[in-house]
């Protein structure tokens, strides 16, 4: 096993190695071309400024295909912001800086510039994902699903596919948000107002009428298998979801891995969380049997859980008019049942933990073959302002005046940048490294990271969907208390641990004794990509949290007529408009793994507005690491 994750290793660094550098003049064409624009957009009847994607939210889906290569070009059509596009769920282990996360892999997009994203599905890959922007609080609107296709026929035989992209709406808008999340005294965002299905709603509470308030309708045949993809795209809420009168959901995908077909009756997805379901239409003659009786539609009923008050949302699954009687149709009511459908459970700790299984081998590592523990300790602090430390210490205070990996490219060694980790430090510190607060690895490690819930500093818990980048990882479960290695090693017997990109670390109760241990999620790694990669809460106000550092959601430090000057350093921009809170960055091998390409072919990606950077007045010159067909 470890010859196969030896050869991928050098083939991802031949890969790099052969990176060519091309001028993306007006002989080269993107396949694919998203817009960020920040303009007031109407949704459940609320009014709201919201960063889009080509005018729309969610913007346009997006579909690659597995050992295909895809040139995405990115504008930032915004005036006094920065914009990045994260691509959640696909490692970017050769296309180092288009991960599009701002701290940690690439300068971000600075005003009425553009960038371009080299993207390469490998084999595996075909499964549900989306992209967002990672700059402040963007992504509760600046996002949009992905598809990675089958570059061969898939596993699985429907007719047909449909798409459910949920996501939180909010009354505040983004820079409202975050002034309040970083405030002291601490100022809360509120809670979502609906949870949205493919951009429609309707509040519970609110007006009901205009065009912008009606539910989301999704259109299927009867006696047909579809595929359903969920993507959990919620800045807050964890949601609940299961359809009136159609009682089986089966799961055949988890976060762009295929799995073997698991039946339940409703889902449970957090924010970043994937899933694909078959799912199995009402017979014909069911259909017209309801339809006599006046009812071709019937509601999906969503329900945010963990949060201080309940919010329900629904859309609509329709059937098209099957009744013989001339022209006569049968209405579809888009208004918000009353009594509720559905009685829903309540929060599920552990939902699908143990039961799901990878449709083929996986390569789980055994427990003989992990090289190290690294548990990561997440403690709310409330001070006046309500920050997240993990390990004891909170990020923001050694927040980076650069991005990380280019900062090891520049060998920046001052006090206001971070430098290369110690190993040994981080080994002897229980995983990471105090000066950067960066979890190293090297190549070729099998890790076990525990994320260790804990009280808050005034006992209060909360729940958070881990995301990783970078990297897929075997889950292994969760559960309440202190992560207890022999139990766990017992509870996985006769099982076999999937591969995710974002799982739940649940509380099990509201209140503890402040920094007691108080549930735990654990995930087994191997550590093949080289890079610097993070490992964060996707719960975007999570994200945020803290003392008042540089990330401002404009761009107060940045002369936004760079366009029309010449080229300089811009690390005066102090990552303007990026999250600081609860986050982890993970540096994968050593400097020389790291720097794989030589500096001069890297260059424009080292400053802020660089040349791999393109804007009206000049062409970006941009590293290509595959060619056309992969």
């Amino acid at each position: 096993m470890f010859i196969i994750y030896s050869f991928i290793v050098l083939v991802l660094f031949l890969r790099l190695a052969r990176a060519t550098a091309s001028v993306h003049d007006d002989t080269f064409t993107p396949h694919i071309i998203l817009r960020g624009t920040v303009q007031s957009v109407s949704q459940a009847c609320i009014n709201r400024l919201s960063v889009l994607i080509n005018g729309t939210c969610p913007g346009p889906e997006i579909r690659l295909r597995e050992g295909k290569t895809t040139w995405i070009r990115v504008y930032n059509d915004m005036n006094d912001r920065n914009l990045t596009m994260h691509w959640h769920g696909l490692a970017q282990a050769a296309s180092p800086f288009s991960d599009g996360t701002p701290q940690a892999s690439q300068w971000p997009i600075g005003p009425l510039h553009f960038f371009d994203y080299e993207i390469h599905p490998q084999a595996g890959d075909a499964g549900t994902y989306f992209y967002h922007s990672h700059v402040g609080f963007q992504a509760v609107s600046a996002a949009g699903p992905l598809i990675v296709e089958d570059a061969h026929r898939g596993p699985y035989t429907y007719k047909d596919e449909r798409t459910f992209f949920l996501s939180d709406l909010f009354n505040k808008t983004d820079s409202q948000i975050q002034k309040g999340l970083e405030s002291d005294p601490f100022v809360w965002s509120g809670e979502t107002s609906t949870v949205l299905v493919n951009g429609l709603g309707i509040t519970v509470n609110g007006t009901k009428t205009g065009p912008s308030c009606s539910l989301s309708i999704t259109n299927v045949e009867p006696d047909t298998v579809y595929r359903f993809r969920f993507i959990g795209a919620t800045a807050l809420s964890l949601v609940s979801l299961a359809f009136e009168g159609h009682p089986e959901l089966k799961v055949i995908e988890a976060d762009g891995r295929y799995t073997k077909p698991y039946s339940t009756s409703y889902l449970q997805i957090g924010s970043g969380q994937r899933y694909s379901v078959l799912f199995k239409t009402k017979s014909l003659a069911e259909v017209r049997t309801d339809q006599t009786g006046g009812r071709s539609a019937y509601y999906l009923q969503l329900e945010t859980l963990e949060r201080p008050t309940l919010t329900r949302a629904y859309a609509l699954l329709a059937y098209p008019n099957q009744r013989k009687q001339g022209n006569t149709t049968v209405a579809i009511t888009t208004t918000i049942p009353d009594p509720k459908p559905l009685t829903l459970p309540n929060i599920t700790t552990g939902f699908l933990d143990y039961q799901l299984r990878p449709l083929n081998p996986n390569e789980f590592p055994p427990l003989s073959e992990v090289t190290r523990r690294v548990t990561i300790t997440v403690q709310q602090i409330v001070n006046g302002t309500i920050t997240w430390a993990q390990n004891g210490l909170p990020w923001f205070e050694s927040y980076p005046k650069v991005p990380y990996l280019v900062s090891l490219y520049e060998d920046l060694y001052t006090a206001d940048s971070p430098h290369s980790p110690s190993y040994t430090d981080a080994i002897a510190n229980g995983g990471m490294d105090n000066t950067t607060r960066t979890f190293p690895a090297q190549i070729g490690e099998v890790l076990e990271i525990v994320i260790q819930n804990s009280g808050a500093t005034n006992g209060g818990l909360d729940v958070h969907p881990f995301h990783a980048h970078g990297m897929h990882f075997w889950d292994l479960g969760s559960g309440n208390g202190t992560y207890d290695l022999a139990a766990n090693e017992a509870k996985l017997v006769g099982t076999q641990p999937v591969v995710r990109d974002t799982t739940m670390l649940y509380r099990y109760g509201t209140k503890t004794t402040p920094g007691l241990n108080a549930g735990w999620r654990a995930w087994r790694l191997r550590a093949t990509q080289a890079g610097v990669w993070m490992i964060h809460c996707h719960t975007l106000q999570h994200m945020i949290m803290g003392k008042k550092n540089p990330s401002s959601p404009l761009l107060p430090f940045v002369d936004i007529q760079i366009r029309k000057a010449p080229r300089r350093n811009m690390h005066g921009a102090d990552l303007a408009g990026c999250t600081a809170g609860m986050q982890t960055v993970w540096v994968f091998g050593n400097e020389e793994e790291i720097r794989k390409i030589p500096y001069p072919d890297i260059g424009g990606y080292l400053t802020y507005g660089g040349s791999a950077y393109g804007n009206e007045s000049w062409a970006p010159v941009v590293n290509h690491y595959f060619d056309e067909t992969g």
